[in-house]
């Protein structure tokens, strides 16, 4: 499963990513919108984890972009704020499947992005 991760605080980044790797995933890293756009428009993803709150750029814009360019990748937003806590996010963006604090355990995170990753790649 190919797996891109968007996430300003590189350690948290590295840590998911070192996770999903050790169960066999190929997982790209980057910190902002724009790298992550750059970075789909070359390689089809089958889940995306993104900060809702990035540093650069914005999440909402880059859900966006892959429900256009890539319709069958799954996302899964996560955040360490309560905006949106109320479920309204789901209705904003069409390929959001989860909406989890950043706080959730690697691998609790790596099943919930093999669920829908998996989904993702049977559709293609």
């Amino acid at each position: 499963m190919k797996v891109l991760i968007v996430e300003s605080q590189q350690d948290l980044a590295n840590l998911w990513g070192a996770h999903l790797g050790r169960l066999g995933h190929s997982v790209d890293l980057v910190q902002t919108a724009d790298e992550a756009i750059r970075t789909a428009s070359s390689t089809t993803y089958d889940a995306v984890i993104v900060n809702l709150i990035l540093q650069k750029g914005s999440a909402l814009g880059l859900a966006d972009y892959l429900r256009v360019q890539q319709p069958d990748t799954n996302i899964v937003f996560v955040t360490d704020t309560t905006f949106f806590s109320d479920g309204s996010l789901f209705a904003h963006s069409g390929n959001v499947r989860a909406f989890v604090t950043s706080h959730t355990r690697p691998d609790d995170l790596a099943a919930i992005v093999e669920h829908y990753g998996r989904q993702a790649a049977l559709a293609r």
